[in-house]
């Protein structure tokens, strides 16, 4: 069957550019090789680990501050099983979310697994039956997955990634975990608030490395409260599973003296790489770089004009909402638009509690460019909303431009951080100030003030409230 366009993988990515290509008026087919849509994001990644994450804050909240808040509670138990009951249950009404969608935008969805004839037709496997698909244009968003070495002997049972992660059903009482990253921290705090003996290996000398360095320390101290160990500077050089347990070896970065640490489970968590097995780009002479990614144009057009990728398979974060972005920039740039991205002010989140949200440059990095910066700061235990939910944990932190004032970098982290970055994101989209900050109206009591606060600091230190 012929359509305008087809797109390999039904992930935040994909399953985006699939409708904004409907809407436009295209003739829209896409190619899915799991069971279900939503790719990585929905099934075994943003959503169920935010499911988790959510109901084991109520635990720890209902197990460390409802007396406090006058609230009796008696035989307080975890009930694991029915954590990942609810979280499946999250998982498929939302991959239902999808389908509906698809069927309302009339998408086309062909199961199977897709590889290139030429550039533009594909072979669609599924079981023993194969497809030809045949498409004007084709994007290729087949996302990316857990990077596991073979030293680390990844087995599915003790040694684990974040897709397991997510469906143990008894409660460990330890666990390992390689990388201080995003997806380490959230399911580590997802465990470590349920009673688990978390430890986390880490490779660079503080956690969220790609973050700005305030809010690695603040993050860290706080997930030491929870009982989480961390031991910094270091690398792992195996990893052996048996049927019951883990063992994990490691050493200094620049030592040769090797330790060993045993647990319940050992969770990989350094990263994920490019996704594109089976799709025989060399039919269709697509290159990837030294890491598995395909090279794109500044219109995320392979070096074969009809043929794009997007999302985890192309440079730049792995985040769905860069995914989603890149979609519908290709969507439009096809349809004759002219669509922008600017990468900078794409937002971070680590869904740990206190969130953790930056967007734009980093204090470090505008050390390391040269630019003139200077910096506002603001406590989140100053505020009166902080203290009536307890939510003391905390800071605000804005670098802006030392001569013009403009924002350069937002860093929070505290209550609702994933929600409060987009006042920086959309006043950074126009370029705006510290003082066009600090001069909009907040609602009080909110967490935004914090915002407010931070902004009037880094105007000739204008805060108020400290």
């Amino acid at each position: 069957m012929n359509f305008d366009i087809a797109i390999i993988g039904a992930g935040p990515g994909g399953y985006v550019c699939a409708i904004r290509c409907a809407q436009l008026g295209m003739k829209t087919a896409i190619i899915e090789k799991e069971p279900t849509l939503g790719g990585t994001c929905l099934n075994v990644g943003c959503i169920p680990s935010k499911a988790l994450l959510d109901s084991s804050e109520h635990f720890h909240a209902a197990q460390h501050r409802f007396s406090e808040h006058g609230i009796k509670v008696t035989n307080l138990k975890v009930d694991l099983p029915q954590m990942i009951k609810r979280k499946q249950a999250v998982v498929d009404q939302t991959v239902k979310g999808v389908e509906f969608l698809m069927k309302k935008n009339d998408i086309e969805v062909i199961y199977g697994t897709a590889s290139f004839i030429n550039n533009t037709t594909l072979a669609v496997r599924k079981d023993e039956e194969v497809r030809e698909v045949t498409a004007k244009n084709i994007v290729i968003a087949t996302g990316s997955e857990p990077i596991t070495p073979d030293d680390f002997n990844y087995d599915g049972n003790r040694v684990i990634t974040s897709t397991e992660a997510l469906e143990i059903q008894k409660l460990p009482k330890s666990m390992v975990i390689i990388g201080g990253g995003v997806i380490g921290l959230e399911l580590g705090s997802v465990y470590a608030r349920m009673g688990t003996e978390i430890t986390v290996i880490e490779y660079m000398d503080r956690i969220i490395p790609g973050m700005d360095k305030d809010l690695s320390k603040e993050l860290m101290r706080s997930l030491k409260k929870l009982g989480v160990t961390f031991t910094l500077n270091h690398m792992v050089t195996e990893v052996k599973g048996t049927k019951t347990a883990a063992t994990v070896s490691f050493k200094e970065r620049t030592g040769k003296e090797i330790q060993k640490i045993k647990a319940d489970y050992c969770l990989v968590a350094i990263g994920r790489k490019a996704y594109t097995d089976g799709l025989q780009l060399d039919q269709v002479g697509i290159e990837t770089d030294d890491k598995g990614r395909i090279e794109v144009n500044d219109h995320l057009a392979t070096r074969i004009p009809n043929i794009y990728a997007i999302g985890d398979v192309v440079k730049g974060d792995m985040l769905a909402h860069k995914a989603e972005d890149e979609g519908i920039f290709v969507a439009e740039w096809i349809n004759g638009q002219k669509p922008h991205i600017d990468y900078n002010l794409i937002p971070g989140v680590v869904y740990t509690w206190p969130e953790v949200a930056g967007v734009g440059q980093t204090e470090e990095s505008l050390k390391a460019a040269g630019v003139e910066y200077k910096v506002g700061k603001f406590p989140m235990r100053a505020l009166g909303r902080s203290r009536a939910s307890m939510d003391l944990e905390g800071l605000v932190k804005i670098c802006a431009d030392a001569e013009t004032d403009e924002v350069l970098g937002v860093h929070i982290i505290g209550a609702r951080a994933a929600d409060l970055i987009m006042e920086a994101v959309t006043l950074m989209e126009f370029r705006g100030s510290a003082e066009d900050m600090a001069r909009i109206c907040h609602p009080h009591p909110t967490y935004s003030e914090a915002v407010k606060e931070a902004a009037l600091a880094a105007t000739e230190n204008r805060a108020l409230h400290i």
